[in-house]
């Protein structure tokens, strides 16, 4: 697949149709525990600058975060459409 022309629709997709039978069994605490982790190599590589790893635990985060919410049932294309691309800011929004 080119890289260029991935969408986050068709991303969580492909999780879902790989992953969601194990990671709905897992349920949601269990998946938190390897999202945060994931989060945390990435915390890492970055106080590090490891270049070479940043691309991989951000690609790890975004994978955990489509994982977390097929299991939560949420469409993160449309949640981010709603919140981030119409015409108010999100609150919260510095």
């Amino acid at each position: 697949m080119d890289p260029r022309t991935l969408t986050l629709s068709q991303f969580q997709r492909h999780i879902s149709e790989r992953y969601e039978k194990a990671d709905r069994a897992r349920g949601t605490p269990g998946t938190w525990l390897h999202f945060s982790e994931e989060v945390g190599e990435l915390a890492r590589a970055l106080a590090r600058d490891d270049r070479a790893n940043l691309s991989e635990e951000f690609a790890d985060c975004v994978a955990w975060l489509c994982t977390l919410a097929n299991i939560n049932d949420i469409d993160l294309a449309g949640a981010i459409c709603d919140k981030y691309l119409g015409e108010k800011r999100p609150e919260g929004h510095k």
